[in-house]
């Protein structure tokens, strides 16, 4: 929540159309069995807000927070304090519609999928540098980044229960919650949803927030960013012999008369290439203990995907109940 009390009551209200049982646009039943409201001590005056709301709705469950911890801290204690069979993420400034959490469920049983993003089909309303800086660091993270088939990721995400409580568990300090997720899930995929305008005066980050945000989606993605110093201290060392034999060349032939130019040029190359390959060799070694510090599991147990997502989307009245 961040200054929620503008937005949260009319969003809150939306919910309450889902508590009661629903049908998705694929007749897969379903309903919101809680919604968790996290407060992190944020400007504004959202508690108070909370508060009221937590005695209007008996499904509404506060989450308090100690001290400010930022959005991604905020949404794994969310996480944690979940039981639903499936937890929704979304911020509470009423740009995602909750009207596409069946559709997202749908998605989810009819390719098997772990967690779901909805990708808005719209521009998002914020600046044109804000909007090229969250493409780019999209991009890199589904193409270079991401241990899974990532190919988008936001904060309006479809998760399997178990799955989110077991994350939001383990992922520690300084950890992406989206690299955290392609760490264990399997199978991730898209639905198509519409960006409303936001229900306040749209928020943009600065430069240096931008950079921070990136810097731990880069940071926390694990060794991967290590192996592009590797390459570049092999690719250095390869092209420092082969100018360094042009260069021997060209002295040997006489064309180069400037004495100890040669020599000197082909140290350098020769011992630049060999200290970024040297540095490549210990950022493996730097790899492995960041992947022990970050609190990367060797594994994670679940149900039997099966019992999850049956073939029968409205006959069976287990199914009915298992869509929460």
């Amino acid at each position: 929540m961040y200054r929620g009390e503008q937005t949260l009551p009319s969003l809150v209200a939306e919910l309450a159309e889902y508590v009661s049982p629903q049908t998705s646009p694929h007749g897969r039943s379903f309903h919101i069995h809680e919604v968790l409201l996290v407060w992190d001590r944020g400007p504004g005056r959202s508690d108070e807000t909370l508060r009221q709301l937590a005695e209007q709705y008996d499904w509404v469950k506060p989450v308090w927070l100690s001290r400010n911890f930022g959005q991604h801290a905020a949404t794994l204690a969310g996480m944690t304090s979940s039981g639903g069979d499936w937890i929704v993420t979304m911020d509470e400034d009423g740009q995602q519609d909750p009207a596409f959490i069946g559709a997202m469920l749908d998605t989810a049983y009819e390719k098997t999928a772990q967690l779901v993003y909805g990708t808005p089909t719209n521009p998002p309303p914020h600046s044109a540098f804000r909007n090229a800086g969250s493409r780019f660091a999209k991009r890199l993270f589904a193409g270079s980044l991401a241990d899974g088939g990532f190919a988008e990721f936001n904060s309006y995400r479809l998760i399997l229960g178990e799955i989110g409580r077991s994350v939001a568990a383990y992922t520690g300090t300084g950890v992406y919650l989206d690299v955290a997720l392609s760490w264990v899930v399997a199978d991730v995929t898209t639905c198509p949803v519409v960006a409303r305008s936001e229900g306040r005066e749209a928020t943009n980050y600065g430069f240096r927030k931008l950079a921070g945000h990136f810097g731990r989606l880069l940071v926390s993605s694990g060794t991967k960013p290590l192996f592009f110093v590797s390459w570049l201290g092999i690719l250095f060392v390869l092209l420092g012999a082969a100018v360094s034999i042009w260069v021997a060349y060209q002295r040997i032939t006489g064309e180069l008369v400037i004495a100890g130019w040669a020599s000197t040029f082909i140290a350098l190359m020769l011992i630049g290439g060999a200290m970024l390959f040297s540095l490549g060799i210990i950022a493996q070694y730097v790899g492995a203990a960041t992947n022990m510090s970050l609190g990367k599991p060797l594994y994670l147990v679940v149900r039997d995907p099966a019992s999850t997502f049956d073939p029968v989307a409205t006959d069976s009245p287990k199914t009915a109940d298992k869509s929460d």
